[in-house]
């Protein structure tokens, strides 16, 4: 099963000749969920990998650099003549934004079902679910995470056919944990593995409540709007700077720092430099890069640089910690 994150848009309240406001693209297997849908959003997308039929949409919180993009988005869904539901999740006051938005959009030919969650409730998914916490910013805000299940230990074949076990459909009972005859699933199969953990904290400054979220992720977006030197704007103004980042990366035990939400002020070379001081493993992506988080006993986490002249990864993709010149 695939997992990947490509960043869609990754500049902070003002776009930038390379960075579009705010959206970042999950994939897992067929699911793709998009978290924020900053001004330009549609273009981003149809510029990297096309406008998806996106069921889900989040919004992490409602300043305008994280929204301004649905109006164009559902509006270019409806010329297509979509029929399929599309949900929209967010924190409370969801449904007041949309409504004042309608008058941009008008009326959709399709059902948009709009879902306001509670600090902490969990939306239940095939094999994961996705968790809603409060961040700290200037106003109520939400980060998202995306934990996977727990899988089946690994399946010994020539311990099943020691015990009798004919290969076929018994093989597959056996590691969906049901019992065949006498032999009980645990008697072939290993400890289970733990599935993968995704956390992206939307605006924020460094809280606890993500540090708790993120524990043990394998990737955390987190921004980094400011540098050291703009440590006090960044207090009085919600944010973070790349230093608190990487100190909360660190204190989570995530494995890898992507950092986005970048001031226009910073190229990104300077705010990566300043958080691996702190955390080594951090990346600065570009728009349409993307993390490739394969399952923990099949490697780290990947950076993998998009290349506009191809529109594909770049040749020569190295691990996330060693893309260090065409990051930023």
């Amino acid at each position: 099963m695939d997992l990947d994150v490509l960043f869609v848009g990754t500049a902070g309240s003002a776009p930038t000749a390379r960075r579009g406001l705010p959206a970042t693209l999950v994939r897992r297997g067929g699911d793709r969920l998009l978290f924020d849908c900053g001004e330009g959003t549609q273009r981003q997308l149809l510029r990297s990998v096309g406008l998806l039929e996106l069921e889900e949409i989040f919004i992490s919180h409602f300043h305008a650099d994280h929204f301004l993009g649905l109006p164009g988005m559902l509006k270019t869904f409806g010329l297509r003549g979509r029929e399929q539901p599309l949900a929209i999740y967010g924190p409370p006051g969801l449904r007041a934004l949309y409504q004042a938005l309608l008058p941009v959009m008008g009326r959709s030919g399709f059902e948009v079902r709009l879902v306001e969650l509670a600090p902490n409730e969990e939306l239940e998914r095939d094999g994961y679910r996705i968790a809603a916490f409060q961040v700290d910013h200037r106003v109520s805000a939400y980060g998202y995470a995306l934990i996977e299940d727990e899988r089946p230990g690994r399946f010994d074949e020539a311990r099943a056919r020691e015990l009798g076990v004919e290969p076929g459909p018994d093989f597959g009972r056996l590691q969906q944990g049901e019992q065949v005859g006498e032999v009980r699933p645990e008697q072939v199969l290993g400890e289970a593995r733990r599935g993968r953990k995704l956390a992206l904290a939307g605006d924020s400054a460094p809280s606890e409540m993500t540090r708790a979220a993120a524990f043990g992720a394998d990737v955390l977006v987190h921004e980094a709007t400011f540098s050291l030197e703009e440590a006090e704007r960044a207090r009085e103004t919600g944010h973070s700077t790349a230093r608190g980042a990487a100190e909360l990366a660190a204190r989570a035990e995530v494995k890898l720092l992507a950092l986005t939400h970048l001031s226009q002020r910073y190229a990104g070379r300077e705010l990566r430099d300043e958080a691996r001081e702190v955390f080594a493993n951090t990346i600065v992506p570009r728009d349409f890069d993307r993390v490739e988080i394969p399952f923990p006993e099949r490697g780290e986490p990947r950076h993998v640089r998009w290349t506009e002249a191809t529109g594909d990864r770049a040749q020569g993709t190295e691990s996330a910690i060693d893309n260090v010149e065409s990051e930023c």
